[in-house]
């Protein structure tokens, strides 16, 4: 039950057991000398009485002196006395030097640390200290060598780094010029772009977040799929696809019909299911567009940039497969992509036709649809990480000529539109592209040649639009367009605009001149040949102003200058004969369009007609047949 030594106490071992005792030696349990009998059970330990009192265990110690008179004893219990005041003082002496070996750690430990942080301190400075700019002759001899990725890696981290804290960390004598252009040269040898891209990019984003973009680019983005809603429901889908073992989840809260894929088991592209049209492989920035577009039943709409058919049946599973749409594409060869997928994803509202999208409104009419999406052919300079050729490929002209082209198709888009539509009058522009003149230009034109303006896109997340860059100044309405990143939002670069029609009329150049002088701070946004006649036109008027010095000339010559641009540079306009813009618009008004009805009954009536000639040129030639037949 317990241990008794010479000081009286008995320490506990547990119930029911004996303790070993040794005669002489250390306690284990309270650290001092003790002397124990031979083994103790528990009654001997009860005979002992006061184990809390040291008084009874002397007392009994001289006892046993005075009635064995043995020396031995007296002697003994003499020195377990001395030992014990002698033990009371070491302890107390172990007590202080554990007390003075902890705080000696202590205090090493505070030491260490004060020295690593100024160790630390001393390295960022050196690192600091060492990065220099190379200089015209190193960098020369550099250009003669094999690139060197490690060092050229590790260059670019530094000025980054300086360039994050330019005021503290820069080179005395270097400018942040400097800095910038040493940065275009080692992005553009790593990485493998042009001057002329990294040259944009540079000027677009701060150091940091262009490392971030340029690192998005070089990783593949995630593969997507849109659920069919004209043969299955995305819950009844992912339930197939797991079964078939793929790794699958929904792709955000922002899509109802979006799934993201992380493996497969299987070609994701040849599963039955894929080829029962349950769903269309498809970029999740390409859900945006028609998104934003939000068609409706029974509506008119165009996609003047079809193929390969993606957003078209999203908007005819929109739809419903009610209203009808008009699925155009230029390239003929693309044609066969585009009416493959309609057939397999269930489309029957939709008509492929094969025109330039400029030429569409003269084949389809004027204000004859109810939304029109342009998806414009552009650089593609958001999808680097699907073409990596575009990293060396295109250049200023490139993204020029698109420019060009992207402000003829949106002008072609918006002439298509029916401002007083019931449902629709809109016009969704979208591109693939991050180029500033393909995107933000591009619909500050059309706000200035149109009678449009700007909604929201409907899209809740996105970062809004310039509305500056640089020298150049755009509409403040801009701010209501979308940008997407892959860095930030992990999917395709993409930009997005949603306009509303608001007349049908088109407004006279000085109707131009007037919003500009409201709506648009000054600043060159292309150079375009129509954007130079304008130009041209407003510093004539000005001139024609201050030499006639009087208003009704300057008017005059400001409609026949207005009547002759319209002429020729503007196409849709009817053939009026007069001078007079407002006349045009009257006749435009008066001009009657035959409604749909009218024009299935036409086109049925030429069916029936073909139809009669196939079948008497049939009776001919089986009577022709038979007097052959006869004569024989």
């Amino acid at each position: 039950m317990g241990r008794v030594c010479s000081r009286g106490k008995a320490h506990w071992n547990g119930p029911g057991r004996t303790s070993s005792i040794i005669k002489t030696g250390i306690c284990s349990l309270n650290g001092r000398y003790c002397t124990y009998d031979s083994e103790t059970t528990d009654e001997e330990v009860k005979e002992h009485g006061g184990f809390d009192e040291e008084e009874p265990e002397v007392d009994s110690g001289s006892e046993m002196s005075s009635d064995g008179d043995n020396p031995f004893t007296d002697d003994f219990l003499q020195g377990s006395d001395d030992g014990e005041k002698g033990s009371d003082v070491d302890s107390d002496s172990d007590v202080s030097d554990i007390e003075e070996k902890s705080r000696a750690i202590d205090e090493e430990k505070a030491r260490e640390e004060e020295d690593a942080e100024a160790e630390l301190q001393l390295n960022i400075k050196e690192e600091a200290d060492e990065f220099r700019l190379l200089t015209k002759e190193e960098l020369e001899e550099e250009s003669h060598r094999p690139p060197d990725l490690p060092n050229l890696q590790r260059r670019i981290k530094e000025i980054v780094r300086v360039l994050s804290n330019f005021k503290s960390l820069r080179q005395e004598g270097a400018t942040r010029k400097d800095y910038i252009e040493q940065l275009k040269i080692d992005l553009g040898s790593y990485y493998g772009y042009n001057e002329f891209l990294i040259s944009v990019l540079v000027e677009m984003f701060p150091v940091v977040e262009l490392m971030e973009l340029i690192e998005a680019f070089e990783k593949p983005r995630p593969i997507c799929l849109r659920t069919n809603t004209l043969r299955t429901r995305r819950r009844d889908l992912a339930g197939v696809l797991l079964n078939r073992g793929v790794n699958l989840d929904p792709l955000s809260k922002w899509s109802k019909v979006g799934l993201v894929v992380y493996d497969s088991q299987v070609p994701i592209g040849a599963t039955p299911e894929y080829m029962a049209g349950y769903y269309m492989l498809q970029s999740a920035s390409s859900f945006l567009p028609v998104m934003a577009l939000a068609p409706q039943e029974k509506e008119r709409i165009v996609d003047m940039a079809a193929a390969p058919g993606g957003k078209t049946t999203y908007a005819a599973a929109l739809m419903k497969n009610s209203g009808v749409i008009f699925a155009n594409e230029m390239k003929e060869p693309r044609l066969k992509s585009l009416t493959a997928n309609l057939h397999r994803m269930g489309v029957t509202n939709t008509i492929v036709c094969n025109y330039d999208g400029r030429e569409l409104p003269k084949v389809l009419g004027h204000n004859t649809a109810d939304r029109v999406l342009l998806d414009a052919p552009c650089s593609g300079t958001g999808v680097i990480s699907k073409d990596e050729s575009v990293k060396t490929s295109k250049n200023l002209d490139d993204i020029q000529n698109s420019s060009r082209l992207q402000k003829e198709l949106i002008l072609a888009a918006i002439d298509m539109v029916d401002a007083n539509s019931k449902s629709g009058g809109y016009i969704v522009y979208s591109t693939c592209s991050i180029m500033i003149p393909e995107n933000e230009a591009v619909i500050d034109y059309a706000l200035k040649k149109r009678d449009v303006k700007l909604v929201p896109c409907g899209l809740d997340f996105g970062r809004p639009g310039f509305i500056r860059f640089r020298e150049q100044r755009f509409h403040p309405s801009l701010e209501k367009t979308r940008r997407f990143y892959p860095h930030v939002h992990n999917m395709d670069g993409f930009f997005v605009a949603k306009l509303k029609k608001m007349s049908n009329s088109k407004p006279t150049p000085t109707a131009s001149k007037t919003s500009e002088t409201v709506d648009q701070g000054p600043g060159p946004i292309d150079s375009s040949s129509v954007k130079n006649a304008e130009g041209d036109f407003q510093q004539h008027s000005k001139e024609r102003a201050k030499k006639e010095n009087s208003r009704g000339d300057f008017r005059q010559h400001s409609k026949e200058r207005a009547n002759k641009e319209n002429g020729s540079l503007e196409n849709g306009f009817p053939e009026n004969g007069k001078d007079e813009f407002p006349s045009a618009t009257i006749k435009r008004k008066k001009r009657k369009v035959p409604s749909r009805t009218e024009i299935s009954k036409a086109r049925e009536e030429k069916r029936q007609d073909l139809r009669e000639q196939k079948r008497k040129s049939f009776m001919d030639k089986k009577g022709a047949r038979k007097k052959g037949a006869s004569i024989k």
